[in-house]
C-alpha cells in the first residue's frame, strides 16, 4: 500500500481559511478551560467524518488496558441515541441497554469487551464523575471514545486514527473534503495510527506525512482482521454463502470489499446512512430484498447487528472486525500508560 501524501500547502478557499481559523480559536479557547477527571484519560479519535476504523481500535485499546490489570471505563457520547442524560451501558458484563438508549457503538463495545465498563453522556466530564461514583471497582483509567474534538475534557493521551483507504480526505475540510478539523490539528496528538494497514513502514510513513503540519509523535499501523461470520452464537456462516449485504456505516464500500474477500456471494446490497436506526419501514425493505435476492442470510456489520437483532424473520449474520495494531504500538503504549497511572 502506498499513501498519497498531502501537500504541505494545500489550496485553500476563503471558506477553508475561515473554517480552519474557527477550529484554531476553539482549541485555543479550551486550552486552559478543559476540565480534568481525577483519573487518567486516554482518547481515541479521528479528524475524518466517519469511517476511520476508530471503533475497532477503541475495542483493542480497551482490551489491552483491561489485560494490564487496570479497571477501565469507556466514555462515549452515545451518538444516535434517542435518550439523553448519563447512562451506564455496561459494568463489564455485557450491554445493559439497547441502541436507542445508549447508541450503537457503545452497545457494540459493551458486548465486545467484557471486563470493561461503558458509560455514555453528552458531557463526558460528568459521565466520568458518575462512573467514579457508581462503578465498583472504580475506574483507574478512562478511555474516551471519539474524543479528539471533545475539547471540554482534558486528555492525558491523544491517539489519532487515519484510515488507510483515504488517510487525508483530500486535506480539505467540508464541503469539499471529509475532514472535520484541519490536518494541522494533528500536532496535538501524541501518536497517530493508520487503520486498515499492516507493517511498521506504513505507520512511519503516516507520521512523516504529517510532519509538515506540526505533528512530532510516532506513527503506527493497525491491521483490520475479519472474524468468521456468525449467524448465531456458535454457528458460522460458511464461505460461498449467498447473502444480502446490509450496512449503515460511513464507508460501506470497505465493508463490501471485506465480505467479498471472505468469499461470500453478494446477491444484493442495501446501504443506509451512517448510524441509521432502522425504523419499521427499513426492516420491511430488508425483508423484501432478502426474499427477492434468494439469499441464505442477511449479512451486516457488528454495529448494525445490535440494531437489527430480533427484528428480522430472515437469518441475520454479522462479520465482526477487529483491529490488530503492530507490536511496536503496544511497546510504546504500555510504559506511557504506566507512567500516567502511577503519577
Amino acid at each position: 500500500m502506498q499513501i498519497l501524501l498531502p501537500s504541505p500547502k494545500p489550496p485553500r478557499s476563503p471558506w477553508q481559511l475561515f473554517y480552519g481559523a474557527a477550529h484554531h480559536l476553539r482549541r485555543r479557547w479550551y486550552d486552559t478551560r478543559a476540565r480534568r477527571l481525577p483519573r487518567p484519560v486516554v482518547s481515541v479519535g479521528n479528524l475524518h467524518w466517519g469511517g476511520a476504523g476508530k471503533t475497532p481500535l477503541v475495542a483493542a485499546v480497551a482490551s489491552y488496558l483491561r489485560d494490564l490489570g487496570l479497571s477501565t471505563a469507556v466514555l462515549s457520547r452515545g451518538y444516535g441515541r434517542k435518550e439523553g442524560g448519563i447512562k451506564v451501558v455496561s459494568v463489564g458484563k455485557g450491554p445493559l441497554l439497547g441502541p436507542s438508549s445508549a447508541g450503537d457503538e457503545p452497545v457494540l463495545l459493551a458486548g465486545q469487551v467484557p471486563g470493561v465498563a461503558v458509560v455514555v453522556g453528552e458531557d463526558r466530564h460528568r459521565a466520568g464523575l458518575h462512573a467514579l461514583q457508581r462503578l465498583d471497582p472504580q475506574p483507574q483509567i478512562f478511555l474516551l471514545d471519539d474524543g479528539f474534538s471533545h475539547l471540554k475534557l482534558y486528555r492525558d493521551l491523544d491517539l489519532l486514527a487515519f484510515p488507510s483507504s483515504d488517510p487525508f480526505a483530500g486535506g480539505r475540510l467540508l464541503p469539499s473534503g471529509r475532514l472535520r478539523e484541519p490536518l494541522v490539528s494533528a500536532r496535538r496528538a501524541d501518536a497517530v495510527v493508520l487503520t486498515g494497514a499492516s507493517g511498521e513502514d506504513h505507520g512511519q510513513e503516516l507520521a512523516a506525512a504529517l510532519r509538515p503540519f506540526g505533528f512530532r509523535g510516532p506513527g503506527f499501523a493497525s491491521a483490520v482482521i475479519p472474524s468468521p461470520a456468525q449467524i448465531a452464537p456458535g454457528h458460522l456462516l460458511q464461505a460461498g454463502a449467498r447473502v444480502l449485504l446490509v450496512s449503515a456505516i460511513a464507508r460501506p464500500e470497505r465493508f463490501r470489499s471485506t465480505v467479498e474477500a471472505a468469499r461470500f456471494e453478494v446477491a444484493e446490497e442495501l446501504r443506509f446512512g451512517d448510524h441509521h436506526d432502522y425504523p419499521p419501514k427499513s426492516v420491511e425493505r430488508i425483508e423484501a430484498a432478502f426474499r427477492a435476492a434468494g439469499a441464505q442470510a442477511v449479512l451486516t456489520t457488528s454495529k448494525d447487528r445490535v440494531k437489527l437483532h430480533g427484528r428480522l424473520e430472515a437469518p441475520l449474520a454479522e462479520l465482526p472486525i477487529r483491529a490488530e495494531p503492530e507490536p511496536a504500538f503496544w511497546s510504546w503504549l504500555e510504559p506511557t500508560i504506566r507512567r500516567l497511572v502511577e503519577s
